[in-house]
């Protein structure tokens, strides 16, 4: 029987190219930990590339995974935060001043300072994700987190912006209600996944952040505690999955239980004399047996595709200004860091410290969605739990509002991330 529902229920629900997830958490009254109550998973057959193609089966695999969750968690949900990976992301900042006159910052005046915020918004013909304040600024001066209670003649803020193609978020959209569910919120997955895998110094100091997915890999960066750089790539661990299968003729399913469990980044000795069997694409139903080869054999094509994979990233880091000194950490997520020394091949490759970034802060998380695959659902969790501002929910502005016009602003905030920000 279903427990009453608590209105400290959180459920997040990551649709991704090779699996949908949904995880049911509690916040709890206290200290504010949060448990996590149930989970749940499906194949995804309708997404490609982060897109989805088929709304029939992503539809399908949604109200599986979740209705998996709610019989763990002995409870019903009717509304979920939702994943959104695909290409077409970008991050921005927008900047916004108010007069003020000199007299004492009171909460209205930031309140009045917001809400003319979303004036400045310039989506550009995308969607809207994200919208919300950062930092703010006091006659110029730039870097105050909290401006309640001082003094100032112009009163201002940079608004963290981030948008995506529409009608791909429409469809994601779509979906999740067609499986009769409430979306409360669709969130960007690297900002979910940053805040379950980096921590709070990372976040401000500077850190590069690569999510490895099935279909799309998100390069992003974040310093001054926010994204201030992102980039996105149509390719991910599901193309080593079909250069095995095409390199050894066998079938998806088989070509991915071999990467899962003998594949690795890094070679050693031992490859040569291991052997592997391989079944054909036409199994081997006429009593043949089936093909054998060595590890080192399936290592050589999985570091095939590994190598111009990272070699895509190293580019997109460079081009997003992750370059020279201040280029400390990469941290690897998503279900393409979950391969055996990815690491250690990753660090060699890029020459930038690396490591692999895995879900934290969460109790009860099962150790089968511990992994970095997971990073993006916990996310999510912590996200709808830290109860973000988004000026878009905020009232239309009635009064004057000055638009900083300071072009390359984010270009501005990258070059302060190449400094030690």
């Amino acid at each position: 029987m279903a427990q009453a529902r608590s209105d400290n229920l959180i459920t997040a629900l990551d649709i991704g190219s090779s699996k949908v997830c949904a995880l049911i958490a509690e916040v709890t009254d206290g200290g504010g930990e949060i448990r996590v109550l149930g989970t749940g998973q499906r194949e995804s057959k309708g997404v490609r590339h982060g897109y989805v193609a088929d709304m029939e089966r992503t539809e399908a695999a949604i109200r599986e995974a979740v209705e998996q969750a709610e019989r763990i968690a002995r409870t019903n949900i009717e509304d979920v935060w939702v994943s959104f990976s695909a290409g077409g992301l970008v991050s921005k900042l927008a900047a916004v001043e108010v007069d003020l006159g000199g007299h004492r910052i009171e909460q209205q005046d930031i309140d009045a300072l917001l809400n003319a915020g979303r004036n400045a918004i310039d989506p550009e013909g995308r969607m809207v994700l994200h919208a919300q304040p950062t930092l703010y600024t006091l006659d110029g001066l730039k870097g105050t987190r909290t401006p309640l209670g001082l003094h100032a003649d112009r009163l201002g803020v940079d608004i963290h912006v981030v948008a995506a193609e529409a009608s791909p978020v429409r469809n994601v959209d779509l979906c999740v209600r067609s499986a009769h569910l409430a979306v409360k919120s669709i969130v960007a997955s690297p900002i979910a996944a940053g805040m379950a895998v980096l921590s709070e110094e990372e976040r401000d100091l500077g850190v590069a952040l690569v999510e490895m997915g099935a279909g799309v890999t998100n390069v992003s960066l974040f310093a001054g505690g926010m994204l201030v750089g992102l980039a996105s790539l149509p390719m991910g661990a599901a193309d080593i999955t079909d250069n095995i299968a095409s390199a050894l003729g066998t079938r998806r399913f088989d070509a991915e239980r071999l990467k899962t469990f003998y594949g690795s980044a890094m070679t050693s000795p031992r490859d040569n004399h291991d052997m592997i069997d391989v079944v054909p694409v036409a199994g081997t139903q006429d009593g043949s047996d089936p093909m054998r080869i060595t590890r080192a054999q399936l290592i050589a094509i999985i570091r095939q595709q590994l190598e111009r994979w990272m070699g895509e990233i190293g580019t997109t880091l460079k081009a997003l200004g992750f370059t020279g000194p201040v280029s400390r950490q990469i941290v690897l997520t998503g279900g393409g860091a979950e391969m055996k020394g990815i690491a250690d091949y990753a660090q060699g490759l890029l020459g930038q410290s690396v490591r692999v970034g895995k879900p934290r802060g969460l109790s009860g998380l099962p150790e089968a969605h511990s992994g970095p695959a997971f990073a993006t659902l916990a996310g999510l969790i912590h996200y709808a739990a830290s109860d973000p501002i988004d000026l878009r929910a905020m009232a239309p502005a009635t009064q004057t509002v000055h638009r900083v016009h300071g072009a390359g602003m984010i270009q501005r905030m990258i070059a302060a991330f190449r400094n030690g920000y």
